[in-house]
C-alpha cells in the first residue's frame, strides 16, 4: 500500500481520505475501495435498514386469509397447498397445536 488515498465522495462530491490503515482493515476483510466518505457511508447504511446491503424491498404478496377472510399480505409466495393466515389468525393457531404437520 502506498499510503493514504484521496476519493471523492459519489454522493457529496467532498474530497475524503482513505488511510492506509483504512486500507488494510478493507483489504483484510476482502471490502472493495469506498466510493462514499464515511458520514455518506453511515447514512446510506442508516436508510438501508443497517444492513448495509442493498436488497429490494418486501413486497409481501397479498392473499386472502384463510381464517378470517380478510385481506392480507405475507412475506412469501403461497404454493397453494396449505392455507394462509393473517399475522392475527395465525399467532392464535400458533398456540392450538394445529400447523406442521412435521416429524409424525
Amino acid at each position: 500500500m502506498a499510503g493514504d488515498m484521496q476519493i471523492t465522495c459519489s454522493d457529496c462530491g467532498q474530497d475524503f481520505t482513505f488511510s492506509t490503515a483504512d486500507q488494510q482493515f478493507f483489504q483484510e476483510r476482502g471490502y472493495s475501495t469506498p466510493k462514499r466518505c464515511k458520514p455518506c457511508r453511515q447514512a446510506k447504511k442508516a436508510d438501508s435498514g443497517g444492513s448495509g446491503h442493498r436488497s429490494a424491498p418486501s413486497q409481501g404478496t397479498p392473499v386472502i386469509c384463510s381464517g378470517c377472510g380478510q385481506p392480507t399480505t405475507v412475506p412469501f409466495e403461497p404454493r397453494g397447498d396449505r392455507p394462509v393466515y393473517c399475522r392475527d389468525c395465525y399467532t392464535a393457531r400458533k398456540g392450538t397445536g394445529g400447523g406442521g404437520g412435521r416429524g409424525r
